[in-house]
């Protein structure tokens, strides 16, 4: 099939409790370097207890999607991903971890016909170092998590990827639309990465930037929730879909 003509980019942002950032976060998409697409963003805030919604509802030039309750990151993003009207999707996180400079190396091998699916790395360039003060990568348990996620899905899937969890993903539309998803939790990603590859589509690996933030400022991912991932993992290499 084809390679799709590429016109429009769709950014959904999943939102939390995120009324520190999540202005910010909008104006920094809506002024990111996206070559000739046209640019939607969608934010869905996923039940919201702070002031993200009244925040939104103030904010012109995006579309809002609003859960009642919360469902959960990857619920959040299926949510966006349906509504969109883009031909490439895009993941950004509302806490300003990840910078929107980074769309235009995000989307290259997209807009250049290499491949329909790209995954930015925290690591491609350099080696983290544990998150301490002005250090640029994780607190030691989620590099260690991290790498048991690398390692497990390069084993099991056999890529070669460095990094699973960067916050930057980037996909066409009509890829995303044919692969169904079941997690709504911070394991969507790989469950989504996982089946791609089981269907040998190739991902592509770019370099991103990093900044991440404590959960004193809002972090959310747990420990439990890097459970859920390596099951997801060992899940989809062998269950039918």
């Amino acid at each position: 099939m084809p390679a799709p003509a590429i016109r429009k980019l769709t950014v959904v942002i999943p939102a939390y409790n995120e009324e520190a950032t999540i202005a910010d976060t909008i104006e920094r998409v809506k002024t990111a370097e996206v070559g000739p697409l046209d640019l939607e963003i969608i934010v869905v805030d996923d039940g919201s207890r702070d002031r993200t919604r009244e925040i939104l509802s103030a904010t012109p030039g995006i579309r809002t999607v609003f859960h009642e309750r919360n469902r959960g990151k990857g619920g959040a993003v299926k949510t966006g991903f349906r509504a969109a009207t883009g031909d490439v999707l895009l993941i950004q996180d509302a806490d300003l971890e990840y910078d929107p400079s980074d769309y235009k190396t995000v989307l290259q091998p997209i807009l250049e016909g290499r491949v329909e699916a790209v995954m930015g790395s925290r690591f491609v360039f350099e080696r983290p170092h544990f998150f301490f003060g002005e250090a640029k990568s994780p607190f030691f348990t989620h590099y260690v998590g991290n790498l048991t996620i690398i390692v497990l899905t390069n084993l099991l899937y056999g890529n070669a990827a460095t990094d699973y969890e960067g916050g930057y993903k980037a996909f066409t539309k009509r890829l995303v639309d044919s692969i169904p998803i079941e997690a709504d939790g911070f394991e969507y990603d790989n469950e989504l990465i996982c089946k791609l590859l089981r269907r040998g589509h190739r991902i592509e690996e770019v370099p991103i930037s990093y900044r991440p933030r404590t959960y004193e400022h809002g972090k959310k991912i747990a420990w439990t929730d890097g459970l859920r991932m390596v099951w997801t993992i060992l899940k989809w290499r062998f269950r039918r879909f």
